[in-house]
């Protein structure tokens, strides 16, 4: 398991945080997604050999977001 704290742009309000938690909330490999939207940050927790970093990324972003 691992876990990570992804620096996200552009998210400000309670619809950024259900449009995160739920696309990568359902990226299989992933167990638990958190967004601290005062802070700017992501925090997710996924089981590496399921779900790459990439493509968590990829999925924020998908959803118009920017993932430094």
């Amino acid at each position: 398991m691992q876990n990570i704290t992804l620096n996200v742009q552009g998210m400000s309000c309670g619809h950024c945080v259900k449009a995160i938690e739920g696309s990568v909330g359902e990226l299989e490999g992933v167990n638990q997604v958190s967004v601290k939207l005062d802070e700017a940050l992501v925090e997710v927790s996924f089981n590496e050999s399921e779900v790459s970093l990439d493509k968590i990324k990829e999925t924020i972003e998908e959803q118009g977001y920017d993932v430094e």
